[in-house]
């Protein structure tokens, strides 16, 4: 991870990825998913999560944030890029949805284990 601490916030009464993404950021990060390697620049994400959801049910800059503090904490690449305008990132995967998803549950695990060591321990116990 660069620098940075990853923020989770979860909500325990959705499922999947919803427990730590929003609707608008989960389609996001399958926009980038679904290209591989390809990258998109950040109109590009806002075009398909738009068209996936309602049409103007995210701002632009609300995807640019949450795309920029992806590639902040390490989950995607971000390329700079000159064109018509000035510059521009373009973001891909750095990991697929499956290491996604150990990427937050190891990141979660650290976080329990950090505040509740014994608790954390004893929960996991549970499951042995």
């Amino acid at each position: 991870m660069i620098g940075m601490t990853f923020k989770l916030e979860i909500d325990a009464s959705q499922q999947g990825l919803r427990m730590f993404l929003k609707d608008w950021q989960e389609e996001a990060m399958t926009v980038l998913w679904e290209s591989s390697q390809k990258g998109h620049i950040s109109r590009e994400v806002y075009n398909q999560v738009n068209k996936r959801l309602s049409p103007g049910s995210i701002s632009k800059a609300s995807i640019i944030n949450f795309l920029e503090y992806m590639a902040e904490v390490g989950v995607l690449k971000k390329k700079e890029i000159t064109g018509k305008g000035g510059h521009r990132g373009v973001y891909s995967s750095k990991m697929g949805e499956s290491g996604f998803k150990k990427f937050i549950v190891e990141k979660t695990i650290e976080a329990l284990v950090r505040n509740f060591l014994e608790e954390t321990r004893q929960a996991i116990e549970k499951f042995n």
